[in-house]
């Protein structure tokens, strides 16, 4: 069993709008949404990973303000364990729309702040959608979601799991 250890990060602007993004894998048709983030690298803690992933993805500098919450899935197809942590995260410049630093080849397709009533019918992967939405309805009391199955099987462009 492999584990992948991955970061994301909750961006809200003062209107309640979400900051999603659109990323390309190799096994999927359409773009997936999701909150920016990604796999952690070695030596590097998931709060970093957080900071790091948004930057990249997104253009926008931003510093962790807390853990939002964890949560945990396996892939029974590929056999891979996966645990995400999910960090608040203040970014500068939050007031603007996403910086236009995306290459041709890039993973991410889009990104965009999403109003709160758009945020479940933008991210078609319950692992992703189910704990997000429950924490921003105050309803992940734990702050933690586990799935025993992911339900999907994602493969990563550059083919690194």
């Amino acid at each position: 069993m492999r584990h992948v250890h991955l970061a994301t990060g909750l961006a809200r602007r003062r209107d309640g709008a979400v900051l999603l993004v659109a990323s390309r894998y190799a096994n999927v048709a359409d773009p997936l949404w999701n909150l920016p983030g990604g796999r952690q690298q070695p030596g590097e803690l998931l709060r970093d990973t957080a900071v790091r992933e948004l930057f990249e993805e997104t253009g926008y500098r931003g510093r962790v303000a807390g853990l939002a919450y964890v949560s945990e899935s396996y892939d029974r197809t590929d056999g891979v364990h996966f645990v995400n942590a999910t960090f608040l995260l203040d970014i500068d410049g939050s007031e603007f729309e996403p910086g236009a630093r995306r290459r041709a080849d890039d993973h991410v397709a889009d990104a965009a702040w999403v109003p709160l009533d758009e945020v479940a019918s933008r991210i078609a992967v319950a692992v992703v959608r189910e704990p997000l939405l429950a924490y921003l309805r105050g309803a992940l009391h734990e702050r933690y979601a586990g799935f025993a199955d992911a339900g999907i099987t994602i493969r990563w462009l550059d083919d690194r799991a």
